[in-house]
């Protein structure tokens, strides 16, 4: 059980590696191909797009099929994109490929895998699920900002050897990369599958509805982090204080470690303060923070307030996976959290393109916005999830008058 658990861990490393390089490299090898806004805006739709879709697949099919066979037939997928992108130069064949869900725009959370993974994870482990997510975040994150730090060598070398190939190319290191993830997923034991009858079941029984709760709520958070994507902040800084390239580089960079330390710290605290209480409690007063970055007078204070709302925004992270599975019964975790994910890529792509419209008014008025409705779900999430019980030996405060313990009680309803 425990192998399983390091296999997945650097699975998903090697995963995070090629998106966290793919995140840079895409960006780059669109603009030389001179295509319009629209066309490479309607590219990255489908990529979001296809995350969703496949991870409503992995719901509802994912246990059917089998989740070892799932995920080698992902990392086949990631492969077949990379070849695809790194050689193709129709737009059509692009965006084709894009909507297979093998691609991300994520680096932590990316749709069908990080699915699968939630699912997996907790049936491989003796640890508790907010350290096992924790760790498991932080090792997507450190991966990831490699991944993008490496990015950067074929541009920093094509001076001094110009016979380096197209950028384009570079996505044919997703093949070695895809095709080691799939041996990875191959060598899995059977105690990551769910049981018989979760497979002959329907995906959601008793934990159908307050799972359909919780895909809302995120698909509300998820829609104003939209407002407030790391392409948007790059480039408010820019418009706003006139930031260099290298200088946005450096601080982004922070930002990821600022993420892989919270995700640790995340789980700590939710061993004193409860799963809930983490996700909710960190997670507002960042929202607070990330609108506060729009009234900042001085680049300085800016980047003060950025790093420090990094710092807090991310430990909802883990602690939400773990939520989500301690939630649930063992055989609904594929389900539980392909929904949900899914429901979280669904109603992102709205963000940016409204956060557009909004900076008519003012430069900085969606990082108003998205501070606003991320602070309004966090209150509407501890309203009506806090008398909620989780299974027992979740991590969870001690329990109190208004909650009676989850061993006491089965019923999920918020």
């Amino acid at each position: 059980m425990i192998t399983d658990v390091r296999r997945i861990l650097f699975a998903q490393a090697l995963r995070a590696f090629a998106y966290g390089f793919g995140s840079v490299l895409l960006g780059i090898s669109l603009e030389a191909r001179g295509w319009s806004s629209a066309r490479v805006g309607l590219l990255l739709t489908a990529i979001v797009a296809g995350t969703a879709l496949m991870s409503i697949a992995v719901g509802t099919l994912g246990d059917r099929v089998g989740r070892r066979r799932f995920y080698l037939a992902l990392f086949l997928g990631l492969a077949a994109s990379g070849a695809v992108f790194g050689l193709a130069g129709s737009f059509w064949v692009l965006a084709l490929v894009a909507l297979t869900g093998t691609l991300s725009t994520e680096v932590v959370e990316s749709g069908p895998f990080t699915s699968l993974e939630q699912a997996m994870l907790p049936s491989s482990a003796r640890s508790s699920p907010a350290r096992l997510f924790g760790t498991y975040n932080a090792v997507a994150a450190v991966a990831g900002s490699l991944g993008a730090l490496a990015a950067g060598g074929p541009a920093l070398l094509r001076d001094s050897l110009p016979g380096l190939p197209a950028d384009q190319r570079f996505f044919l290191l997703f093949v070695p990369v895809a095709v080691l993830g799939a041996a990875v997923a191959a060598s899995l034991s059977p105690g990551v599958e769910p049981s018989r009858r979760a497979v002959r079941a329907a995906p959601l029984q008793r934990s159908r509805r307050v799972v359909f709760g919780l895909a809302g709520l995120f698909s509300v958070d998820s829609f104003a982090g939209g407002f407030a994507t790391q392409s948007f902040l790059a480039y408010w800084f820019r418009v706003k204080f006139g930031v260099s390239v290298e200088v946005l580089g450096a601080v982004f960079f922070a930002v990821a470690l600022l993420q892989a330390a919270s995700f640790l710290a995340a789980t700590r605290l939710s061993e004193r303060f409860g799963l809930l209480n983490t996700m909710v409690f960190t997670h507002l007063p960042s929202n607070l923070l990330l609108a506060a970055i729009a009234l900042a007078p001085s680049f300085g204070v800016a980047i003060a307030l950025l790093l420090a709302r990094y710092a807090l925004s991310q430990m909802d992270v883990p602690t939400r996976q773990a939520y989500i599975v301690t939630l649930v019964d063992p055989d609904e975790r594929t389900a539980a959290a392909a929904y949900t994910n899914s429901a979280r890529y669904i109603s992102r792509p709205l963000g940016p393109v409204l956060a557009g419209l909004s900076q008519q008014v003012a430069l900085g008025l969606p990082l108003v916005i998205a501070g606003g409705v991320k602070a309004a779900y966090d209150l509407a999430l501890w309203s009506w999830f806090r008398r909620v019980p989780l299974a027992v030996g979740a991590a969870q405060p001690p329990a109190t008058d208004d909650a009676e313990p989850a061993a006491h009680s089965k019923e999920v309803t918020p």
